[in-house]
């Protein structure tokens, strides 16, 4: 007994809690912990510097008594996302989108972890697929706990871009984002001014995008610690269920396609979207499964999710000209046909017309309306 409480002294006396309650200090070390695991931005916010914004900024949602927030990016690879864009390769990027997802919500996980052996109870949160329960369509509102946007934004780790992703200064839009909230106070940063900011309203996420899901007229903006932020208007989520969600996918023109080798038509009118997801899901369900991918929780059963669009994000380069490249790269890259082996296979316009043509009406109905051009 005396020897196990001699242990324990020991412990006690070797722990160090030297700066545990210091804001300028703790904010130091999440910095030093973040950056030194491939973080490339790092940003804090507090209760006050969230103060009248939407919801999802409400740390305590997620963990009564939390102060602050740690709000940080990481990046994906460059060189895999040209090859996905030029539809050279799948597989690269989706299994890269994948790692460093998952990536992010163990760096959260670990800070947190860390922050709760020194005694600040902290939380790590997923960096994608949860959803809070309690909004009127449950999950299926697709709204987050809390939003990993906002506190980008509000912390100075990027800023806004027109298509209402996070852009930050070194990686463009291709970064995940990850959040850990915590009940210690912490040291805010500050917003990066819009003259920083390299969007200059290209609209080429407009572009890029076979959804609809951008208004190309209305802006939104919210009110965050006093700070006002503008993007782009969104049109219902719907629309980017069908299209990230690899349902469809081809471009007004039917000259270049997601990665999904889908071919149902988008209705203009969200109106019209309740009945046309559905249809579409239905419709899609035989298809051969696509080789990885990932399990999300508003797929039906345990069918897989696979990356197959995301050109918003991944075109939003900080340098305009690769912007233009990579749209180039993208609108070039020819109409994504799926094989009966479950593989893609992108050819050129013409060709995935024949391909489609050649098809029984009840293979062909899984990817287009049969009796529509």
């Amino acid at each position: 007994m005396d020897d196990r409480q001699s242990l324990s002294d020991l412990a006690e006396g070797l722990m160090d809690h030297s700066g545990m309650s210091n804001p300028k200090q703790l904010s130091a070390v999440a910095r030093q912990f973040l950056t030194l695991q491939g973080a490339s931005a790092v940003g804090i916010c507090t209760r006050e510097t969230l103060a009248g914004g939407p919801p999802s900024t409400d740390l305590e949602y997620v963990l009564p008594g939390a102060r602050s927030a740690v709000s940080f990016a990481v990046p994906m690879n460059q060189k895999k996302i040209e090859r996905y864009l030029a539809k050279e390769s799948h597989a690269e990027h989706q299994e890269n989108n994948i790692s460093v997802n998952t990536f992010v919500t163990g760096l959260a996980c670990s800070l947190a972890d860390y922050w709760n052996q020194k005694g600040i109870v902290s939380r790590g949160l997923s960096g994608n697929g949860v959803y809070r329960q309690d909004t009127p369509g449950g999950m299926y509102d697709f709204m987050p706990e809390i939003s990993h946007r906002y506190l980008a934004a509000r912390s100075g780790v990027g800023w806004f871009g027109l298509s209402g992703n996070v852009i930050t200064k070194d990686h463009g839009a291709s970064v995940l984002l990850g959040s850990v909230i915590t009940t210690a106070e912490l040291e805010p940063t500050e917003p990066l001014s819009e003259e920083d900011s390299y969007c200059d309203d290209c609209k080429l996420c407009f572009a890029s995008c076979t959804s609809g899901l951008m208004d190309k007229k209305e802006l939104t903006s919210v009110v965050i610690g006093g700070e006002e932020f503008s993007f782009s208007e969104r049109r219902s989520y719907h629309r980017c269920d069908l299209v990230c969600g690899g349902f469809t996918g081809l471009a007004k023109n039917r000259k270049w396609s997601t990665w999904s080798p889908g071919r149902f038509e988008m209705p203009e009118s969200d109106e019209e979207f309740e009945q046309v997801l559905i249809e579409t899901i239905i419709a899609s369900e035989p298809r051969p499964p696509i080789a990885g991918g990932f399990l999300h929780p508003a797929m039906p059963g345990t069918r897989m999710l696979n990356v197959t669009c995301a050109n918003c994000q991944l075109l939003c380069h900080p340098d305009r000209d690769e912007r233009k490249r990579r749209y180039k790269l993208l609108t070039e890259s020819g109409v994504v046909v799926q094989n009966p082996d479950g593989s893609l296979e992108a050819l050129a316009p013409e060709q995935a017309e024949k391909r489609l043509a050649a098809m029984s009406p009840e293979e062909r109905s899984m990817y287009e309306k049969v009796g529509e051009e």
